[in-house]
């Protein structure tokens, strides 16, 4: 994880916001948000959709499988949250409601190679613009590794604003736990924008409370 951060300084601000606003009746997310600067989304380089496993995910995702064949009987073994046929994703063809339906169900989905075709003209056109396309998983592959993988996942977009959004936990885990997330998350966006140069501002919020506003300055190991 990051040598970039300084993990106490970090650590401090999310018990800070773990402890601000005043309690709700549900369960409150921890989000991440990451503001960048000297991004220019105008560049398809430049954009982001990577899907990143957690070490200590809030609660499972929901994965859901398109699958025919022998694919299907190797999902419906894995612990995905559904199973949706070919005759399934046939019947999809020109109802939105449905493909809205569905995309809002399942927080992941993966499909087999042959199937993707498919796919890209019956959900495409509504799961394309809202990251949700399926994950190809090749012939041969741990179906039950990927699945696993995705339960505990969150996705990273950065599209027409250089902000990052990401859910890193819950108000029920500890400061601990969450830290180690954001150090996960922190170093993929690293990977592609170094943040020395590219971090504007950090904030740690609850679904609900107040954002605690961080500076680089105050968490960037100094060199």
């Amino acid at each position: 994880m990051s040598a970039l951060i300084n993990r106490q300084a970090l650590l401090s601000r999310i018990a800070e916001a773990l402890k601000s606003g005043r309690p709700r009746r549900f369960v409150q997310s921890v989000e991440l948000i990451l503001v960048l600067r000297d991004v220019d989304l105008t560049k398809s380089e430049n954009r982001l959709n990577i899907i990143v496993p957690l070490p200590h995910p809030p609660e499972p995702n929901r994965v859901a499988a398109f699958a025919h064949g022998a694919f299907e009987t190797a999902v419906r073994g894995a612990g995905v949250s559904a199973v949706i046929t070919r005759e399934q994703i046939e019947a999809l063809a020109g109802s939105k409601r449905a493909v809205r339906r569905l995309a809002k169900q399942h927080d992941f989905f993966i499909a087999p190679p042959d199937l993707m075709p498919l796919l890209g003209r019956t959900i495409g056109p509504i799961f394309g613009p809202r990251g949700k396309m399926p994950e190809v998983v090749p012939p041969g592959a741990d179906v039950r590794a990927a699945v696993d993988r995705l339960s505990r996942a969150v996705r990273i977009r950065l599209r027409n604003e250089p902000v990052v959004k990401v859910r890193v936990g819950s108000e029920r885990q500890s400061p601990e736990e969450i830290l180690k997330n954001v150090l996960i998350v922190i170093d993929e966006i690293n990977k592609k924008f170094p943040i020395r140069q590219h971090l504007k501002k950090i904030y740690i919020k609850k679904t609900m409370g107040p954002p605690v506003r961080i500076l680089p300055a105050e968490v960037l190991v100094k060199r």
